[in-house]
């Protein structure tokens, strides 16, 4: 199919950041303490709506009652009190359409009343952005390669910002073939058309199935639904529906920009549907087709404006997905409170920016240097000691991923040193080749938004870093490399290039690429939104798999301390291991997971104590929630073992499932992985506990001349997290510059 490319948008000039985040509630406090009434927009933050249109509330402002007599209600100077319906908890509720781009006003009050509340509502375009900065270009439709759950092409996009109408389509599943089929409403039930148990009842097994699109993203919203019952809304839930909803994510990176992505992270979920969730995903919250967690929350917000405003407030919302899906549900849930009120992640990275990439980029320079540099000298086992990976095949495995840092591809390139991976073949034609230009792709480049770029070369800058990194010191010390091998392997293993080209230097950080990664939570920090939510954590091991597996436990734990760093605990925090994952009688641990959280949520949104919201989420957790782990190894089936999961070891799930090191942490970073740029010290000979002579410790100085890595002084970069809801443009609102 012909794919639109769509060229870029206008530069918008940064204004600069708030010290101090806005509230995010969405409501704003009237203009006078004398108002008795209150102003909320319900599916989104009000200076972030996008598309037109916005599910609002008024209701009776705490600690008032609700007005006897009528109130009125005006939008820009014109009365809509018509257009509001009176819900169960006392509110108004509307869904205003046609809203200008830009501010409107919504003003509500009572009559003969001298003052009213004033609410600023802010929309715009629903092909954005909104906060993630100016839209990459070029980039590629691909509407006309989806295909819908019923089996049709989506068809062209409309306009250059790859939209298509709205459509609905019900699927059915059928009894005889096991799989979804396209249902006509109005007609006669198939004969093959299975029931399912739903809220208590027995329902027909139909899904109506949203597409559309938002943000430049193909949408997807899923939920059972028959029909014959009439249309759902946001005041009219389906017969099928729980109120619950899940976001599912895709996973990948590599190849992940430039594209709008020919699929979702998928809504089609038996499992989910017979325990009665709605189920949503985008485009581009599939991390192999959008390799930036920045548009991937932005997405989320739009995605999720639309389901609250055709279907109302969910109870809740939790995210679900593996490996790149645990990025988007650990940042969202961190940078973006309130759109997901519990995650539960597998096969998990803290996120892209830090743990991930500084593990593949170390393990591409390892394996440059024992392959080009210095074969032979190392055995296999010497190697995987340095990697301080489970497996020595990781070290080859995790250098090919390191293509994602790489713009170039070189058709004559081992795949261990490739580069310039791209998911279409349009892109091909376009990448980027030295002194002739062209599209970069990497990481970086795709998130230049929020890196900022080298004003000579149009570059993304980084933030990597591995000055002061001793490769291999823990092997060193425990005597399974001499000190030959550790000071030859400090002194040539080098860096990168901005083209990820080995150099005879270490590589350094842009100072700026590293303060907004750190500052956004691009880097995760964990004390933002996560603090005060359920996360559940499960996954398989790999870490031992011949070829070697980039989803390594230790990012779990990598994970889990950083929450303990930014929160001083991690008790909302549940890890697993070695579970059959999924839904029913061949393996329902996936369920199981799902049920706890449920009843994690309803209890914390029950709870009514003035604890501090943290201690109300560690509180409510479920006694049969524990951290866990499966002893597979015996004749009677899997046996379910509850301690406390530890990366330092110890106990029978350590035993069964061990945590090694990545590259960093075996050079002495701390288990949270986040440092960017370490702080140096002089070198210290006591802490070296194999010998070295006068000749290999003046090498080592020549080596290190500034130092090495001070691990446990933390980051050098004067930059802290600066708090949720952050923008970078349009929106001015918690600008980020």
């Amino acid at each position: 199919m012909n794919r639109l490319s769509v060229l870029p948008a206008a530069a918008i000039v940064l204004l600069s950041a708030c010290t101090e985040p806005v509230g995010t509630s969405g409501t704003l406090a009237p203009d006078s303490g004398a108002a008795p009434l209150a102003i909320e927009v319900l599916s989104t933050r009000s200076w972030l709506v996008t598309g037109g249109d916005a599910l609002v509330a008024v209701r009776a402002a705490a600690g008032e009652s609700p007005p006897a007599g009528g109130w009125w209600i005006e939008l820009n100077g014109v009365d809509v009190s018509a257009q509001f319906r009176q819900t169960g908890d006392g509110a108004m509720q509307a869904l205003l359409e046609g809203l200008p781009e830009g501010d409107s006003e919504l003003r509500a009050g009572l009559p003969g009343a001298d003052h009213a509340a004033s609410l600023t509502i802010t929309n715009w375009p629903i092909s954005g952005p909104v906060i993630s900065g100016p839209h990459e270009a070029p980039f590629y439709c691909e509407t006309g390669d989806f295909r819908t759950v019923a089996g049709d092409l989506l068809g062209e996009p409309l306009d250059r910002h790859c939209s298509v109408a709205t459509r609905i389509d019900h699927v059915y599943w059928s009894e005889l073939e096991r799989s979804f089929k396209p249902f006509q409403p109005g007609g006669a039930q198939p004969p093959d058309m299975a029931r399912i148990t739903s809220r208590g009842r027995s329902i027909p097994y139909i899904v109506r199935v949203e597409t559309g699109t938002v943000n430049r993203a193909i949408y997807e919203i899923a939920m059972l639904h028959d029909p014959a019952q009439g249309e759902p809304g946001p005041w009219r839930r389906g017969n099928g529906w729980n109120g619950k909803l899940v976001y599912t994510h895709g996973g990948g990176c590599r190849g992940g920009w430039y594209r709008q992505g020919a699929q979702t992270g998928g809504v089609m979920r038996r499992g989910l549907f017979e325990h009665g969730y709605a189920v949503a995903s985008s485009s581009l919250n599939v991390f192999g087709q959008n390799c930036n967690d920045l548009l991937a929350s932005e997405t989320h917000i739009m995605v999720k404006e639309r389901f609250i405003e055709n279907y109302g407030v969910p109870v809740y919302t939790i995210a679900t997905g593996a490996s790149g899906g645990s990025y988007q549900s650990h940042q969202t849930a961190d940078n973006y409170p309130g759109v997901f009120d519990g995650i539960i992640v597998s096969a998990s990275f803290p996120d892209v920016t830090s743990a991930t990439i500084f593990t593949i980029a170390d393990a591409r320079l390892l394996y440059h240097y024992f392959e080009a540099i210095s074969p032979g000298e190392f055995s296999l086992e010497q190697q995987r000691a340095v990697s301080g990976f489970g497996s020595w095949g990781s070290i080859a495995n995790l250098s090919r991923g390191a293509a994602r840092l790489d713009p170039i591809f070189d058709a004559n390139a081992a795949p261990e040193d490739q580069g310039g991976e791209v998911g279409l073949d349009e892109l091909r034609a376009i990448l980027y080749r030295p002194g002739q230009g062209g599209i970069r792709a990497t990481v970086y480049d795709h998130t230049a938004n929020v890196y900022g770029e080298d004003p000579d070369t149009g570059f993304a800058l980084r933030p990597l870093d591995n000055r002061g990194v001793q490769y291999g010191l823990a092997a060193f010390n425990s005597g399974q490399i001499s000190a030959r091998q550790f000071i030859d392997l400090n002194r040539d293993i080098g860096g990168f290039d901005r083209d990820l080209n080995h150099i005879f230097e270490r590589h350094r950080a842009d100072p700026s690429a590293r303060r907004r990664a750190i500052e956004s939570g691009r880097i995760l920090h964990g004390g933002g939104g996560l603090a005060n939510i359920p996360i559940i954590d499960y996954r398989s091991h790999t870490d031992h798999a011949e070829d070697g597996d980039i989803h390594m436990i230790v990012h779990q734990f990598s994970t889990r301390e950083r929450l303990r760093r930014a929160n001083g605990n991690a008790r909302n925090h549940v890890m697993q291991i070695g579970g059959r994952w999924g839904f029913g009688p061949d393996g329902d641990d996936l369920g199981e997971l799902f049920r706890r959280m449920d009843e994690w949520i309803l209890a914390i949104q029950r709870d009514e104590s003035s604890l501090p919201a943290d201690l109300v989420v560690a509180a409510n957790r479920p006694t049969r929630l524990n951290d866990a782990c499966w002893d597979n190894t015996g004749p009677d089936g899997p046996v379910k073992i509850e301690e406390e999961l530890s990366y330092a070891g110890g106990g029978r799930c350590a035993a069964l499932y061990p945590a090694y090191p990545t590259p960093r942490h075996v050079a002495g970073a701390p288990l949270a992985n986040h440092i960017v740029t370490c702080h140096l010290r002089p070198l210290d000979r006591g802490e070296y506990t194999q010998p070295l002579t006068a000749r290999e410790w003046a090498e080592l100085q020549m080596i290190f001349p500034a130092g090495v890595c001070d691990w446990p002084r933390g980051e050098a970069a004067k930059a802290q997290y600066q708090g949720t809801w952050l923008s970078f443009g349009p929106s001015p609102v918690n600008r980020l510059n």
